[in-house]
């Protein structure tokens, strides 16, 4: 189903600083927000801010119809998003979305989300989007340490929240692939969803795989237009390269042959 794809000024209702590298940024759109699915994504032109040419993409991280919002996660990483950083209640910002393909509703309730760092940002949605369909998941994700720790109690609402961190500060020390709950004989899930680096995406696919698990990963590609036309964000799939931000972001791990 294709869903209408708008550009938008939406005003910040809040922006809330979760610790040094993380904020949260509350948008009300001006028209009701159209349907957004989790897994899509939005593009943002970040003004007043010279050396940010390009739109950056983010995940959507939570969605309010009743109150016409929806929410980002952030994470500080260059120059765009220190400036985002700063934006004040009643602050324009101009949008692309929704963008992108979503992931699949499972038809099992024994479901698995596993985020790492700032790929966590999709994962609330998704867990959001689980609970309406009467699923409430397990939900694994991982820090560098307890100071990057946050929205635990949110999370909880919605399923059974386990936690690592690289420094063991907090929840089980080490990655997330090498939580407890992925190191059993036999895993007792029948669908994974997955966000994060690379490398720990491809660990945790290897582990599905294993354990003849179906797993879904929402790719982290840098993407300059976000609908297709620049090529930058290509990535190889079974059918060939395929555009991450129109074919993806969601790929099933067998299309993209992590095994």
């Amino acid at each position: 189903m294709e869903i209408k794809k708008t550009v938008q000024d939406l005003t910040v209702a809040s922006n809330i600083r979760l610790n040094k590298r993380h904020f949260l940024l509350d948008l009300i759109a001006p028209e009701p927000l159209p349907m957004m699915l989790p897994g899509q994504f939005v593009q943002v032109l970040v003004k007043d801010s010279p050396s940010t040419f390009l739109r950056r993409p983010f995940s959507i991280h939570q969605v309010d119809y009743h109150r016409n919002t929806f929410r980002l996660l952030i994470q500080i990483k260059g120059e765009g998003t220190r400036h985002m950083s700063l934006l004040k209640e009643g602050d324009k910002l101009n949008l692309i979305y929704p963008l992108g393909n979503s992931f699949s509703l499972p038809t099992t309730k024994d479901v698995l989300l596993v985020g790492g760092g700032c790929g966590v940002a999709p994962l609330l949605f998704l867990s959001q989007f689980l609970n309406q369909n009467s699923i409430r998941p397990s939900i694994l994700v991982g820090f560098r340490t307890q100071e990057e720790v946050s929205e635990i109690d949110i999370y909880s609402k919605f399923g059974d929240v386990y936690v690592a961190t690289d420094d063991g500060t907090e929840g089980e020390r080490g990655l997330v692939v090498d939580h407890s709950i992925l190191q059993k004989e036999s895993l007792p899930f029948k669908k994974i969803y997955c966000c994060g680096p690379d490398a720990m995406m491809q660990a945790v696919a290897k582990l599905a795989a294993i354990h003849g698990i179906d797993c879904e990963v929402s790719l982290e590609n840098s993407m300059a237009c976000g609908f297709g036309v620049c090529l930058c964000c290509i990535t190889p799939t079974d059918k060939g390269n395929e555009r991450v931000c129109v074919e993806g972001p969601v790929f099933n791990t067998r299309r993209l042959g992590w095994k």
